[in-house]
């Protein structure tokens, strides 16, 4: 029996176990906002010390948290060294995740089992990467007893809101520099790049007014207006800027917030509105954001007495493959085509990730794991969200023998 047959056989014989984890993770909420995430990372860490494997809890300062709009991360790091020489190689995955929504048909938080599928929030992204890296790490520690090198395992708390204060954090404060990583990801694909975001909050200042003297007034929500379709007509114009990686297709803005006024009767005197926009790896973030902000100004200087306030809120970099994630690449692909007997493709994706906080800080790294060919299949922030049980078997299977090979 080759070692890949063996730790292929460890897995299936503790796949029941690995359910079973996953459903214990998924019980635990973790929804972002409000972003109370410690209590989900003290009890991964319990399960890992049932495993024979210790986390370090690297609690984010609470103000800075705080300041940052949610209430409390904990990121854990797991560290396994075999030897002085070799690799190490981190596989990262993040707990946190948006609210429920309306209309699950199952518990949101059940971890419920139902026609060969685990139901709930974070069941796809990216709870099930906590199981099939977990268990690809004692599959590899069983079966394959490395003697060189060392896995890190990664379980951060900030992919929503960016990942600064998840992975971005661990780097910055000199906690980890792996030199190779793998994140949570779809099992059909490995995805070595993937679009950038920027998101922003526009407030529109008018002047608040009785609707029936509404000369009185300065109507906020008519600038908006005004902002909102200068800002549509750039999508028509991204169209014609398309982008050479395989999977990302071309830019896109979408606004998916507004609130305003005070009452039916009222000219309303401010109206908030929050876009997001889509970058492809090919453009400059800097150009991007200086191009939306004129939009916006030309836009409202059409409507006397309007004013505007931009302020933003997020600006991650595009993912851009680094030279070096080819042993990563080489040895997923192979063993993915093996475990499920199709070719897996290496292309980009056209969401953002914490990932790209790896690359800028020099680590190459590919998003691979457990779940299915696209986003609409996991309906990953959307109800009833789920991963195929088999996606998460084989997924594990994949990664524990790229482990095996990359330390060998």
């Amino acid at each position: 029996m080759t070692d890949y047959a063996k730790l292929d056989a460890w897995i299936d014989a503790h796949f029941d176990e690995e359910v079973r984890f996953l459903q214990e993770l998924v019980r635990v909420p973790t929804d972002t906002p409000p972003g109370n995430n410690a209590p989900h990372a003290e009890r991964t860490a319990e399960l890992l010390k049932d495993f024979g494997l210790d986390a370090e809890k690297h609690a984010v300062p609470t103000q800075e948290v705080k300041d940052y709009g949610l209430e409390s991360i904990t990121n854990l790091i797991v560290r396994r060294k075999y030897g002085n020489e070799g690799r190490t190689v981190a596989l990262n995955a993040h707990g946190d995740v948006v609210p429920p929504g309306e209309g699950w048909t199952h518990d949101p938080y059940g971890g419920e089992i139902a026609d060969g599928s685990l139901y709930g929030r974070a069941a796809a992204v990216s709870k099930s990467d906590f199981a099939s890296f977990t268990f690809a790490l004692r599959a590899l520690e069983a079966v394959a007893k490395p003697t060189k090198g060392s896995v890190e395992l990664h379980f951060t708390y900030d992919e929503e809101f960016g990942g600064i204060l998840g992975p971005g954090w661990l780097l910055k404060q000199g906690l980890t520099k792996p030199d190779l990583m793998i994140a949570a990801g779809f099992s059909y694909e490995v995805v070595t790049a993937h679009n950038g975001c920027l998101q922003m909050e526009v407030t529109v200042h008018g002047k608040m007014a009785h609707a029936a003297i509404p000369t009185s007034g300065v109507d906020a929500l008519q600038g908006a207006v005004k902002i909102l379709n200068a800002l549509y007509a750039q999508n028509t114009l991204y169209q014609q800027v398309t982008s050479k990686v395989e999977g990302i297709t071309h830019p896109y803005l979408n606004v998916g917030r507004i609130e305003g006024g005070t009452n039916t009767n009222v000219v309303p005197g401010k109206v908030v509105f929050k876009l997001d926009r889509r970058m492809i790896p090919e453009e400059n973030p800097v150009e991007v954001e200086a191009t939306i902000r004129q939009v916006i100004a030309d836009a409202a200087a059409e409507s006397i007495g309007i004013t505007v306030d931009i302020k933003r809120l997020l600006l991650a970099n595009s993912m851009k493959p680094l030279a070096g994630n080819k042993p990563l690449v080489d040895a997923i692909q192979k063993h993915g085509q093996e475990l499920f007997g199709e070719p897996i493709k290496a292309m980009g994706t056209p969401l953002y990730t914490d990932v790209r906080l790896y690359g800028e800080a020099g680590i190459p790294g590919v998003i691979y794991g457990a779940g299915p060919r696209t986003v609409l299949e996991s309906n990953a922030k959307r109800s009833d969200e789920r991963v195929v049980l088999e996606d998460l078997r084989r997924a594990t299977k994949v990664i524990a023998r790229t482990l095996s090979d990359l330390l060998a």
